[in-house]
């Protein structure tokens, strides 16, 4: 809704044009950047994976992709945590395959 610079109605106020804002860096919290990325392959490929991994991967081999939720999600804490995480090995176990 753009003001008409009358003092009543739906519009009301006065007419100004608004500023264009510079995003704030809080907007980037959350972005995985090329170095952090860097450094998670790094140890992921040094150490391997945590034994509930490899439980869990091993549930989505047999197709238990219910019961993985399951243990994904009592380790983890949140449902959310356990869906990402599901996720993420079934994506490791697509790769493996190729």
């Amino acid at each position: 809704m753009v003001a008409t610079g009358i003092s009543a109605g739906l519009n009301k106020g006065h007419v100004v044009t608004s500023r264009t804002v510079a995003p704030r860096p809080s907007t980037r919290k959350g972005f995985l950047g090329k170095r952090v990325k860097f450094v998670r392959d790094v140890i992921r490929e040094v150490a391997g994976f945590a034994p509930y991994e490899k439980r869990i991967m091993e549930l989505l081999k047999v197709g238990k992709d219910k019961r993985a939720l399951k243990v994904a999600k009592n380790k983890l804490g949140t449902h959310l945590r356990g869906k990402k995480k599901r996720e993420e090995l079934a994506n490791v176990m697509r790769k493996m395959k190729k």
